[in-house]
């Protein structure tokens, strides 16, 4: 019952446009969380992340876990495309890519402009949220699904055009001089 208190009073996120502000902050949703939530649900809430860790963990969430899975493989399928384009050799073995998600990865891969090559995999990654997106608006599920499309949204709009073109530009040289560098933000 709590959940339908909650998720009714939430914003919509559906047809936020890139540059408006979003109706709601993360820190805002979860107070509203901690309002109308036990300990284990909120601990887990605080858990989600964009960055899934490389090791499979549990998650009490279907959502979550195949969340997790699917970004996993989003970013090795992505490591090998980079790697290939720069003739590098990629070791890990992955299993095939679906259609839409080679068709972004590839997008990516050969966009000119960093910030591009985000915004198609952004498109991606909200498309395959959306896949996700649970039938039952008030299962608690759907709070996990509102929080990962709330953090997608915020990512991009942290994108800044020449700090991110620096950074890219640092990345590439470090892979060039063949070091290994993980950008975790």
């Amino acid at each position: 019952m709590a959940e339908y208190y909650l998720i009714s009073q939430l914003p919509s996120l559906d047809g936020v446009s890139e540059n408006a502000p979003l109706p709601i902050t993360e820190e805002r949703f979860l107070e509203l969380c901690g309002r109308f939530l036990g300990k284990k649900a909120c601990d887990e809430l605080t858990r989600v992340t964009l960055l899934p860790p490389r090791e499979e963990q549990k998650s009490t969430s279907a959502l979550v876990q195949a969340w997790n899975e699917g970004e996993r493989h989003l970013r090795l399928v992505l490591a090998k495309a980079r790697a290939e384009k720069l003739q590098k050799s990629f070791e890990e073995d992955i299993p095939s890519p679906s259609p839409a998600l080679l068709q972004a990865v590839l997008s990516a891969v050969e966009a000119e402009n960093p910030l591009e090559a985000e915004k198609h995999l952004l498109r991606y990654r909200l498309a395959f949220l959306e896949e996700l997106r649970p039938t039952d608006a008030f299962a608690q599920d759907y709070l996990f699904y509102y929080l990962l499309k709330l953090k997608l949204l915020l990512r991009i709009r942290h994108f800044d055009t020449d700090s991110g073109a620096a950074a890219y530009k640092n990345i590439y040289d470090s892979i060039m001089r063949g070091e290994r560098l993980e950008v975790v933000k």
